[in-house]
């Protein structure tokens, strides 16, 4: 009896593992069978995060600690699955051209649901910011972009944050999502 009980709760807690999700403080995208996806946010519905030493933990090497003011504002959550064999690319844009926001993107397994700042480690991490000083030939706009490849035949998960810097708790931007196959 005691054996069959054990079993029935190994079991039970296998089950609620395999139907884990994402917090409810995650917005979850889902584009269907479309090649992109966009969608309205506003900093206000995020909360600062006070601790960001995830970020330049070897183990995910999103952004180094010297640009953590330009992610010290509220953070914004949205989450997609990574289809097998495609190259997709994320980008956000205030609605106020003079916006300043900052937006990073990490891929995990397809089971796993780990959300910053609790993010031991990760496949990969991109992060794109306003820049410190001008580049020559370049010029940057208020928009953000990363991008991420999976030529593999597995999907994977995508955490997306969008972040402003110190101070900045509210600003609305459009955040896309394009797939290249």
């Amino acid at each position: 009896m005691k054996v069959h009980t054990i079993f029935l709760i190994i079991s039970l807690l296998h089950a609620v593992n395999s139907y884990a999700q994402w917090p409810s403080n995650v917005m979850v995208l889902d584009p269907g069978e479309k090649s992109s996806i966009e969608v309205q946010g506003d900093l206000a519905t995020g909360k600062v995060m006070e601790d960001l030493s995830w970020a330049w933990n070897s183990s995910n090497a999103c952004f180094p600690e010297t640009q953590a003011s330009k992610f010290r504002g509220n953070h914004v959550f949205y989450a997609i699955t990574m289809p097998t064999h495609c190259e997709m690319t994320i980008s956000v844009v205030p609605t106020d051209n003079k916006g300043d926001l900052s937006i990073y993107a990490y891929r995990i397994g397809a089971s796993a649901y780990d959300l910053v700042p609790d993010l031991s480690r990760c496949i990969t991490c991109e992060a794109d910011y306003k820049w410190d000083k001008n580049w020559k030939g370049k010029v940057q706009t208020s928009e953000r972009r990363v991008s991420m490849q999976n030529p593999s035949s597995n999907n994977y998960n995508i955490l997306i944050g969008v972040a402003g810097p110190a101070s900045v708790t509210k600003g609305i931007f459009t955040l896309s999502v394009q797939f290249t196959r």
